[in-house]
């Protein structure tokens, strides 16, 4: 898998961070920047180990059956994930579920945590699908550290001061990017 493919679908997966995060911005009654820093490095932390333990999953499986078919059926298994990860962004997105905004006086590393292992399962299926692509371990997990990181940050702040409304289009525009990330799986490794 080249670069743009992982940055595509990474970004795409991270999208879902970017929501879940915006929806936590909004109940902020204010940011401190010390909080910031503490969320980032627990949900970017969280992601690497996610995606580190789909891709060691899947490596492992990769080399107990090395025959070509197994291959094939990798590739097969990684688009299906990336497009089934995808529709269920673009579910979200339609199903735009109301959140009852109240302003909280302090944000808790707590509830970032539970969010966070929540999408952390969607992390480990991209991860045993880049696994499956035989993906550069190293690229992936710079990427989802600088895009967790960027995301957190971003949706902290737009969900502070424009509401949850934003993770709509989030969670739309991140669906189509694994769905465009499984459709190019689907022409170049196993067409």
């Amino acid at each position: 898998m080249n670069g743009i493919e992982a940055v595509l679908i990474t970004l795409g997966i991270s999208l879902d961070i970017f929501g879940a995060v915006a929806c936590q911005g909004a109940l902020a009654a204010k940011i401190e920047k010390k909080h910031v820093v503490l969320v980032c490095a627990v949900v970017a932390l969280l992601q690497v180990c996610a995606l580190y333990i789909g891709n060691l999953a899947s490596t492992t499986l990769l080399r107990i059956d090395d025959k070509e078919g197994a291959l094939l059926v990798s590739r097969i298994i990684a688009s299906i994930i990336f497009i089934a990860l995808g529709i269920r962004l673009c579910y979200k997105a339609w199903k735009n579920e109301y959140i009852l905004e109240r302003r909280e006086d302090v944000l808790t590393i707590k509830n970032f945590t539970k969010m966070t292992i929540l999408t952390s399962i969607y992390t480990i299926l991209t991860g045993i699908a880049f696994g499956f692509l035989a993906t550069s371990l190293w690229l992936i997990l710079l990427l989802i550290v600088c895009f967790t990181i960027t995301v957190v940050i971003s949706g902290l702040y737009t969900g502070y001061h424009f509401g949850f409304r934003p993770k709509t289009k989030a969670f739309f525009i991140g669906g189509v990017m694994l769905i465009i990330g499984g459709i190019d799986v689907i022409i170049r490794y196993v067409g």
